[in-house]
């Protein structure tokens, strides 16, 4: 078992279950939380610090998972005033490359270090402990994350140098957008024509169009209820991301004026696959 203290920065959707897992594991764990009611489970088992500061000073690797780049920037103009010589900072939020990158280089000459490791999967496998980590960074880095990181997915994939994680990442929700935008469509599409959703899920998920990703959102589409797992509003970010990143195909126009509008028009809340209240209106 590691000795190290593990910070753990932001207790959203996946940032909960995330550090639940650390702390079940039995890792000496902090965590912060800008809306402290979040941490209040925690507070048996590990420590609750109400700033950054604080948790930064105590703690020798530091999680960071986050909604965008404006809530990343906004933690690490903090944590980057402090002396965090030796610390290691894993950032699992999904931002752009560039914001990245730029982190990476300003730990960097505080002698400190970076890793970005974006997760594929959603709230389930994070409870779970079996998501996917993309991880850019050194590898005498991963070789020090990865004790944690087994405790939070199943798979583990160093692509490269810093940034390289977060590449992946805008990839492949870039596609998952196609399937979940394809998926609402052909629902739609046999509701017209008069088959029950759970049938033609069934059909879905047992063919070879079917996938972990049509299989998370059955239930969903079947109650037709949806609550946020993976809000609509955090794949247009993701969306719009890779088009900075390069994405510049025929899906892309689609895939943003749809996901867009949803957006515009109230849906952004909802989950995701919510995308075919839009696409029946």
């Amino acid at each position: 078992m590691s000795t190290e203290k593990i910070g753990f920065i932001g207790l959203g959707n996946m940032g909960l279950p995330m550090a639940k897992n650390l702390e079940k594991a039995g890792f000496s764990l902090s965590v912060y939380n800008r809306t402290i009611e979040k941490a209040d489970d925690f507070k048996a088992k590990s420590t609750v610090f109400t700033t950054i500061t604080e948790l930064v000073k105590n703690s020798d690797v530091i999680f960071t998972m986050l909604t965008n780049d404006a809530a990343v920037k906004a933690i690490y103009e903090e944590v980057l005033t402090l002396d965090i010589r030796g610390k290691l900072f894993i950032d699992m939020s999904t931002i752009s490359p560039e914001t990245s990158k730029k982190l990476a280089a300003a730990v960097i000459v505080k002698e400190a270090s970076f890793m970005d490791a974006p997760v594929a999967g959603s709230t389930k496998p994070a409870a779970d402990g079996t998501l996917i980590i993309m991880v850019g960074g050194d590898e005498k880095d991963l070789q020090r994350a990865e004790p944690y990181f087994q405790k939070l997915g199943k798979e583990i994939k160093h692509l490269g140098e810093n940034g390289k994680g977060i590449a992946a990442k805008l990839s492949i929700n870039y596609f998952i957008s196609t399937i979940y935008q394809g998926l609402a469509e052909t629902i739609l599409l046999s509701d017209k024509l008069g088959i029950e959703r759970k049938d033609m899920l069934d059909i879905i998920n047992e063919s070879a169009s079917g996938s972990g990703a049509t299989k998370v959102k059955t239930p969903l589409l079947v109650n037709d209820t949806y609550a946020p797992a993976f809000a609509l509003d955090l794949m247009l970010k993701d969306i719009l991301l890779a088009k900075d990143s390069g994405a510049d195909f025929p899906l892309s126009k689609t895939l943003i004026e749809t996901y867009q509008s949803a957006h515009d028009a109230g849906f952004g809340k909802d989950d995701v696959i919510g995308i075919i209240n839009y696409l029946k209106q």
